[in-house]
C-alpha cells in the first residue's frame, strides 16, 4: 500500500468485488506530470486569456494566432511524462484482473496513452492531433501543422486542433458511450476533477443515483466531496496506486 495511505476495510472490500471500472480524470491528474493547468493563475499566453483562443470564433478571427498557442501547449505536453497514477491504472488495465477498465478523461495530453492505457473516452479531444473544420475526415498529427498555412488538403477547410472549443458540445457519441460504462460499472474513480466543469461534472451523478459507490482522489476537497461515500485527499500519483493495489495487491520485487 502506499505509505501513510490506509484504505478503509469497506473500501478494501468494494474494491475486492469490483468488476467493472470506470475512472474519470481531470487536469489535476495531469498537472503532476507539469502539463500546465488551464485555469487558474498564470494563464496568460502573449496577453491573452485561454478562454480567449479555444473559440470557434477565435480561429476563424485569426488561426494562425491560435495554431501557435496550441504549438506552445503542445511543446509543453511533449515534454511531459506520466506519473505514479497514470502507470498504476495502465497496469491494472493489462492485468485482466477486471471485465472492464474505463478511462473517461477530460484531459487533451494523450498521457494516459502514453503509460500503457488502451481504453481510453476523450471528452475533449486529444491536442496531438488535428481536424478539417469541414468535417471532411482528414486528420494530421497536430505537430505536423504548420500555423502559416493550415489549409486542409480537402480544399473546403482548414485543420484545426482536434479538441472541445468554449462554445461547442462533446462528441454525443463519446459523452454517450462514457454514461453507459458509468450506468454499467461496479466502481467509479473521480481523480483529479474539480467536478465543476460540465457535462463531464454531472457524470459521478449518474453513478450516485444508481448506488454504484465512487471514490474521490483530490488533494483539495471539491463540491462532490460530500456526496461520495469515499474522498481521498491525495494527488493522483500517490492516491491511484493505492487503490490499484486494493484491487491487484502490493507490488513485488522479483530478483
Amino acid at each position: 500500500m502506499t505509505p501513510d495511505l490506509a484504505l478503509p476495510s469497506s473500501l478494501l472490500e468494494a474494491l475486492g468485488r469490483t468488476r467493472r471500472l470506470v475512472v474519470l480524470t481531470g487536469a489535476g491528474t495531469s498537472a503532476e506530470s507539469g502539463v500546465p493547468v488551464f485555469r487558474g493563475g498564470g494563464g496568460l499566453w502573449e496577453g491573452f486569456r485561454p478562454e480567449d483562443l479555444a473559440t470557434p470564433e477565435a480561429f476563424a478571427r485569426d488561426p494562425v494566432r491560435v495554431w501557435r498557442w496550441y504549438r506552445w501547449r503542445l511543446e509543453r505536453v511533449q515534454a511531459a511524462e506520466p506519473h505514479a497514477g497514470h502507470r498504476a491504472l495502465a497496469r491494472l488495465e493489462a492485468s485482466n484482473r477486471l471485465r472492464a477498465c474505463t478511462l473517461v478523461t477530460q484531459n487533451v495530453d494523450g498521457l494516459h496513452q502514453r503509460a500503457g492505457s488502451r481504453l481510453v473516452l476523450e471528452l475533449h479531444g486529444n491536442i496531438t492531433r488535428s481536424r478539417c473544420t469541414s468535417g471532411c475526415g482528414v486528420a494530421r498529427p497536430a505537430e505536423t501543422v504548420d500555423p502559416e498555412r493550415a489549409e486542409c488538403p480537402c480544399g473546403s477547410g482548414m485543420l484545426r486542433p482536434d479538441v472541445v472549443w468554449f462554445g461547442e458540445s462533446l462528441d454525443p457519441g463519446v459523452l454517450g458511450q462514457a454514461s453507459l460504462r458509468i450506468e454499467e460499472a461496479d466502481m467509479v474513480w473521480v481523480v483529479g476533477t474539480s467536478a465543476l466543469v460540465h457535462p463531464a461534472a454531472g457524470l459521478p451523478g449518474i453513478a450516485l443515483q444508481r448506488g454504484i459507490p465512487v471514490v474521490e482522489v483530490n488533494p483539495e476537497r471539491t463540491p462532490l466531496s460530500g456526496a461520495v461515500p469515499y474522498s481521498l485527499r491525495r494527488t493522483a500519483a500517490e492516491g491511484v496506486p493505492a487503490l490499484v493495489e486494493g484491487i491487484l495487491g502490493p507490488r513485488t520485487n522479483s530478483f
